[in-house]
């Protein structure tokens, strides 16, 4: 069985990341995992720089995660940047790839990104993250899970890391050699445990040190 994080960030995620790319495929090895996908906000450049630290035996999966004009959607398997910031183009544009296109954290009250899918817009998505290893409230995951079980979407999971000790708390579980494959024909299994409350007031606290410099 292969174990992949399907959700962190480095250090190009403008606001929020911190990572190396360099320390992300090392930790990512360290913690047992067998791939990682790197999503940061807006842009693919951590994933390909993590991809040149990678050995043989870790996958990176190229992501992004991408505000839309409703929230935020997860593009898995890309290889270009997306463009859009229209809900259904950003989509598109995922497809039009080859991608997968994942609603992180959906339902999480506390993140005003947060995209909350209707039955709607289940047509338009391959998957929901049925556990993010930041949302503070088990509940947003719970309800993330019912809704891809009753649309019958794919469910995964990812620690969503900013900093190394959050890498690998959470992710998917399978036994195919082709991941987006899994994925898509949800032949996977998703695990993790929450991060810590502390990562979060770290989080905050970069993106306040930012802001000053911006400012300055």
């Amino acid at each position: 069985m292969m174990r992949f994080d399907l959700h962190a960030h480095s250090k190009y995620s403008p606001k929020c990341g911190y990572m190396e790319p360099k320390v992300i495929a090392k930790i990512a090895r360290k913690k047992g995992l067998d791939g990682i996908a790197v999503t940061d906000h807006n842009n693919i450049k951590g994933a390909l720089k993590t991809r040149e630290y990678a050995d043989k035996a870790l996958t990176v999966i190229t992501g992004s995660e991408v505000m839309t004009s409703r929230g935020e959607i997860i593009g898995l398997f890309l290889s270009d940047e997306i463009l859009s910031t229209d809900f259904i183009g950003v989509i598109e544009e995922i497809h039009d790839q080859n991608g997968v296109a994942i609603v992180p954290h959906p339902f999480d009250t506390l993140r005003r990104s947060a995209l909350w899918p209707t039955e709607n817009d289940v047509k338009y998505l391959d998957g929901v993250e049925g556990f993010n290893a930041r949302n503070v409230y088990q509940k947003s995951n719970t309800d993330a899970i019912e809704f891809g079980k009753k649309h019958k979407l794919a469910i995964t999971a990812g620690s969503d890391a900013h900093f190394s000790n959050e890498v690998g708390n959470a992710g998917v579980i399978t036994d195919n050699d082709d991941l987006r494959e899994a994925i898509l024909s949800r032949q996977i299994e998703i695990f993790g445990k929450r991060n810590g409350i502390s990562n979060h007031a770290f989080t905050k606290g970069l993106k306040l040190c930012r802001k000053i410099r911006r400012s300055l």
